[in-house]
Parts: C-alpha cells; sequence; structure tokens
C-alpha cells in the first residue's frame, strides 16, 4: 500500500459521491488533454482513466505514490510527470484542462502558476482548502477579495460547486474545503498591459486598510489622484474599475 505524508499535504479523497461530482464537472467543458495534479492514490484518477478519448497526463511528486499508481494502473505507463507541479514544464503542446485534488499547502502557487500558462488552460476544476477556494471566487466589498481573486477574475469565470466535508478524506483535514471551476472569460478584460493590472492590484492590497490615495501613490499623478475613486479602498474596486485605471496610471 502507501503512507501519507504530512509535509506533503496529504489528504486522499475517500468520498465516492464527491469524486464523481467532480468528474460530472470536468465532463460539462469539452477537453481533449487533460492534467491531472496530485492524483495520490487514484481516487480521480481511476474515474478519468475511464473517460474515453482523451489524452492524459497526471503530475504526482511522491515516489512512493508514483510506484503505487503505476501499479495500481498500468495504463498509465510513461504519462506520470514525477515532478512537483510547481516545476513542470508545459506538458501538452496544445491546450489542456487542469483538475486535482491540489495539495492544501501549495494551492495559491498552483493558481498562479496557471495563470503563467492561461492562453493554453481553457478550463480548471480544483479542490481547494475552503478559505482558497472562496478567495478566488469572492468579488469586490467582500472581506475575502483581494489578490488572488482580482488576478484569478481578470482572466477567468471563477464558480465555486460545492462544499466537501473534512470527513470525506482520509485522513480528515483540519480545514474546510470547496471545489471551484474556472473557466476563460469570453470577454477579455481590457487593461494596459498585464503587468500594469498585476503591479496596479498588488500595490493597492499591499496596503488594504488605506485608501487607494495612500496605497498606490507612487503609480499616478498628483493630479489623477484628486478623483473620488482614489478616495475607496482596494477591497471596494471591482475588477473593470482596477482595469479601467491601468491606462491612467504615470
Amino acid at each position: 500500500m502507501y503512507t501519507l505524508k504530512k509535509s506533503l499535504g496529504q489528504h486522499f479523497l475517500k468520498d465516492e459521491q464527491i469524486i464523481n461530482k467532480i468528474i460530472d464537472a470536468l465532463k460539462e467543458n469539452s477537453f481533449k488533454n487533460l492534467l491531472e495534479v496530485g492524483p495520490g492514490a487514484g481516487a480521480l484518477t481511476k474515474k478519468i482513466l475511464a473517460l474515453s478519448e482523451i489524452n492524459f497526463k497526471a503530475v504526482e511528486l511522491d515516489e512512493e505514490k508514483v510506484q503505487y499508481l503505476h501499479k495500481t494502473f498500468p495504463q498509465l505507463a510513461n504519462k506520470i510527470i514525477h515532478e512537483s507541479f510547481l516545476d513542470i514544464e508545459k506538458p501538452f503542446a496544445e491546450p489542456f484542462t487542469v483538475i486535482g485534488n491540489f495539495p492544501y499547502n501549495i494551492s495559491t502557487q498552483i493558481l498562479f502558476k496557471i495563470l503563467d500558462w492561461k492562453d493554453d488552460v481553457p478550463c480548471v476544476i480544483g479542490m481547494f482548502q475552503k478559505e482558497v477556494a472562496e478567495r478566488a471566487a469572492s468579488k469586490e466589498g467582500s472581506k475575502v477579495y483581494g489578490v488572488l481573486s482580482v488576478l484569478i477574475q481578470a482572466y477567468y469565470d471563477v464558480e465555486y460547486l460545492f462544499d466537501v466535508s473534512n470527513e470525506s478524506f482520509n485522513p480528515p483535514p483540519k480545514v474546510q474545503s470547496g471545489v471551484i471551476r474556472l473557466t476563460r472569460r469570453k470577454t477579455p478584460l481590457a487593461f494596459k498591459s498585464d503587468r500594469s493590472f498585476w503591479v496596479l492590484v498588488k500595490t493597492a492590497f499591499n496596503q488594504r486598510r488605506k485608501t487607494m490615495r495612500n496605497a498606490v501613490k507612487s503609480l499616478f499623478t498628483a493630479e489623477e489622484l484628486q478623483d473620488e475613486i482614489f478616495l475607496k479602498r482596494a477591497e471596494a474596486l471591482s475588477l473593470e474599475q482596477f482595469a479601467a485605471l491601468t491606462f491612467r496610471m504615470s
């Protein structure tokens, strides 16, 4: 069998009902190439391998799990990338969907890595710590709305699909979980450049208790800063407002 490694944030999904709900959500979008992140003991992998006519790869860091997967699912020969997801090269030359019960200790970094590949990843379905899932999906005015929310939603429509109880895992994590779906936006957000947008958003939320006028004063002329929008705090601004401000940056 296999052992569970706390250092890798391993909590394996065992609830068949939840597994089926995730696979059903996956099948709502058409795809040819699929990457599973952190297959672990293969709860999702088993269902994925039953899908027809897809090009499938899985990325798994843990040597023991790689051996277990190869032994349990011989059809995974040459389909497992034995590395950390954060270190891999793009796994397909063509667009691909990403699915996973993502390791909670690197879940935010996983979302930012996906943003690096945003032009090639039209859809992501993933299990995250509930707090991270809620942050990714939250709108302006929410206490958890922040850098992650704005940068993800600039490129993807985010749906919070459902909660998952900690009893659905072995071992049960101390935190609750949630499944979200990211779908590439049909209408791109208009901003001056990726870089200007990222700099503005990160600077604004870096001092989220301050008004925008104080938080981002280094990025705008004194004249621009007189606009009333700068009296608001970052968490009150919509994606569209952040995007529009990029064209006024000095």
